[in-house]
């Protein structure tokens, strides 16, 4: 069974919220990319439209968006997320996950498109206290 920790960036408070998918939700997960919107109510955030901006696999990789599929590829990059630059004609190998959610990512990291009625913190709280 596939479960991921979703983080939740919330960019009106400018702080991020974690929450885990599980069973039946993780699976609704499986095969959306980076850019595609579901609903929060997957992870308990109801009225809530949630975007996928990125994430990363089991072994820490980032996934990127450029790079179609789930497997890891190992690209040259001269610039970007990933890359400390030393100088301006040096280029480097990295791996990166595919841009497409599988059974390996461990996180998904979203934003959030839509807001719902109730604010996200107050979500989050009321989740912590009944467990």
């Amino acid at each position: 069974m596939a479960e991921f920790k979703v983080v939740v960036s919330d960019s009106k408070k400018g702080k991020s919220y974690s929450f885990e998918a599980k069973e039946d939700a993780a699976e609704k997960l499986l095969g959306l990319k980076i850019g595609s919107k579901f609903d929060g109510s997957l992870i308990g955030l109801d009225g809530y439209e949630l975007e996928i901006t990125g994430g990363s696999d089991a072994s820490g990789f980032p996934m990127k968006k450029s790079l179609e599929g789930t497997s890891r590829k190992k690209i040259i990059i001269p610039k970007g997320f990933g890359l400390r630059k030393v100088r301006n004609d040096i280029r480097r190998r990295k791996t990166f996950a595919g841009n497409t959610v599988f059974e390996d990512t461990a996180q998904i990291n979203t934003s959030v498109a839509k807001h719902g009625k109730k604010p996200l913190g107050e979500e989050n709280d009321q989740k912590e206290a009944g467990e």
